[in-house]
């Protein structure tokens, strides 16, 4: 990747649905270099996907908590798989300090998070976890 590809990708991060014609524009590049450097960076898989992002507040009937998840000895690849198959896993990061994984988790009701919590307390490899529920979002 050069400097092209990193300020095609900044471009897009803050709206994936620029149009081609007005990134290549913001680029000062044609058209078809941003078609081919756009195909080129989905096929090497630097760009796996498009989404839409929704105001914290567009969903007030689900709830989100992130869960700081500490893995025993070496089972971080088995708790990762087994995380990622956990339906109310939303998103899953590794991180440093307290915690060895991040997990974001979405449920609709306060029984249905405490039903994600029993099923990722019974992960083989989980030393302990800590989970917060987020109460608003402001960006």
């Amino acid at each position: 990747m050069d400097d092209t590809d990193r300020e095609l990708i900044s471009l897009l991060r803050k709206d994936a649905r620029t149009s081609v014609a007005t990134l290549a524009t913001r680029l000062k590049v044609s058209r078809g270099t941003v078609a081919n450097r756009l195909r080129k960076l989905e096929d090497a898989q630097v760009i796996v996907g498009y989404t839409v992002r929704l105001r914290p507040d567009a969903e007030p009937e689900g709830i989100r908590a992130w869960m700081g998840v500490v893995v025993e000895g070496n089972q971080t690849r088995t708790v990762i798989a087994s995380l990622l198959g956990e339906p109310g896993v939303e998103s899953l990061h590794d991180t440093n300090g307290r915690f060895d994984l991040l997990a974001e988790l979405r449920a609709q009701t306060m029984a249905e998070l405490s039903q994600v919590l029993e099923r990722v307390r019974l992960i083989k490899g989980i030393g302990s976890t800590e989970t917060s529920i987020l109460l608003t979002s402001y960006r």
